[in-house]
């Protein structure tokens, strides 16, 4: 099948895999506070997503595979951890 890509189950298996161009995306930034006192924001940005070829979950949903980066921004942090003269 031209333009097919393997992708992995979730049960180890490879299976063939389509790519689907991503249109849109809103993620979301989690706040995570930190014992230390500092503020850390988080998301993950999604760059692709492949569609497993005949390949479906226990409610009939094709299968996804999404290639994902994380996001990571220092928030805020407490002075006392800052290096001097900044």
């Amino acid at each position: 099948m031209p333009g097919t890509v393997k992708m992995p189950l979730p049960d180890g298996r490879y299976v063939d895999g389509v790519e689907v161009a991503v249109e849109e995306t809103h993620e979301r930034w989690s706040d995570v506070t930190l014992a230390d006192g500092t503020v850390l924001r988080v998301k993950l940005a999604v760059l692709s997503a492949i569609r497993a070829v005949d390949a479906y979950d226990p409610q009939g949903n094709p299968m996804y595979s999404l290639n994902m980066t994380p996001v990571i921004g220092v928030h805020s942090v407490p002075a006392n951890l800052k290096q001097k003269g900044h």
